[in-house]
């Protein structure tokens, strides 16, 4: 369990293990080679980070198929000893066929990396896990997993099968957790990135912006990323709807940026929100958190302070937490000490499963 009191995650790089070799895969997609919206990616990025960061040896391949995968293992030297998949897409019986038979040495996990009410929008995924839940029966070298506990938590009750925590971990830097001048006045800046999916609840978001404009008397420019619409496209239309010629609010849209880019997007805001329906991690709002940026969230990211979080269906609610961290001076850093404690127990879990 997560205690007020964890350790601080170190961030010196040790001597990785040389018995203990860590791969973390995510589907390419070749078509985007200037955009960094890969979130998956980004994902295993900082998780393998961390892990490198406390003795892991630990790197990051982006694939195309269960049989890219297996051509990558045999031409690396030496052979990893723990494969994760992130995400099940690859078909249940190319894991069988090309990796967990062919491979007996080497440790699979495929980590789902929605909770279950996002996985509503890939039904795909439910059949590939469900079918992984007994590759893992039939075998000795591969793991189920979820990154968040309350989807273990459904798969061990629902299922009565084995599900592992493989939770994301986010890579702080040293530099990282200094606490944020709070909004004192003039235009203030609100975040609410991400794909636009009618699960992320962004329509609320906007009006709580509008809310926040009008109780604190101050224009509010209210950023949403645009040209990864998942099903949003409906989304996008009502919150211009909703914000087309306020006298207050104005809508700003920003194109995916790599990943650094997009940090420094976050750092230039005052406030983020992610009154999420269903999230397993979001990285967003740990952006947020490892640039000392607090953002209004829903009891759905679960890692997040108590007081960082709104009733999910109520703008007014989110209005008031917003306006209540646009004040507090303190709001950021306790964001970033939650992603510490998060990180802190999320290491334990990795650990238990790598040094098995």
């Amino acid at each position: 369990m997560e205690t007020l009191n964890q350790p601080r995650i170190s961030t010196t790089f040790f001597t990785p293990s040389a018995e203990r070799r860590v791969v973390i895969t995510y589907k390419n997609f070749p078509v985007a080679h200037n955009v960094s919206h890969i979130g998956l990616g980004v994902s295993a990025l900082n998780t393998a980070k961390v892990l490198q960061a406390n003795g892991i040896h630990a790197d990051v391949w982006p694939i195309l198929s269960a049989k890219d995968l297996a051509a990558r293992i045999q031409t690396t030297t030496p052979r990893p000893t723990h494969i994760v998949i992130a995400a099940p897409w690859l078909p249940t019986l190319d894991l069988q066929a090309y990796l967990v038979f062919r491979y007996p040495d080497i440790n699979f996990a495929v980590v789902c990396h929605s909770n279950v009410g996002f996985l509503s929008a890939d039904p795909q995924a439910i059949t590939n896990f469900r079918q992984d839940l007994d590759l893992e029966q039939g075998s000795l070298n591969f793991k189920a997993a979820g990154n968040s506990r309350r989807f273990v938590r459904f798969i061990q009750s629902s299922y009565e099968r084995p599900c592992i925590w493989l939770p994301n971990l986010y890579y702080l830097e040293a530099k990282a957790g200094t606490q944020r001048h709070r909004w004192t006045g003039g235009t203030i800046k609100i975040g609410s990135f991400g794909a636009v999916r009618p699960l992320k609840n962004t329509l609320s978001a906007a009006a709580a912006a509008l809310e926040i404009a009008e109780k604190l008397h101050s224009d509010v420019d209210f950023h949403i990323s645009v040209g990864r619409v998942e099903g949003g496209y409906t989304v996008v239309r009502a919150v211009e709807a909703m914000l087309t010629n306020s006298p207050r609010v104005t809508l700003v849209k920003d194109e995916w940026y790599q990943w650094p880019r997009f940090r420094s997007l976050i750092r230039s805001m005052h406030l983020l929100m992610q009154p999420s329906f269903s999230e397993s991690f979001n990285m967003v709002t740990a952006d947020g958190a490892a640039e000392s940026i607090p953002s209004v969230v829903s009891d759905a990211i679960d890692w997040a302070p108590d007081d960082w979080k709104a009733e999910v269906d109520s703008p007014d609610s989110i209005a008031r937490i917003g306006r209540h961290l646009l004040l507090d001076e303190f709001a950021g850093a306790e964001g970033f000490a939650a992603l510490e404690r998060h990180n802190a127990a999320g290491l334990v879990a990795w650990k238990t499963w790598v040094q098995a």
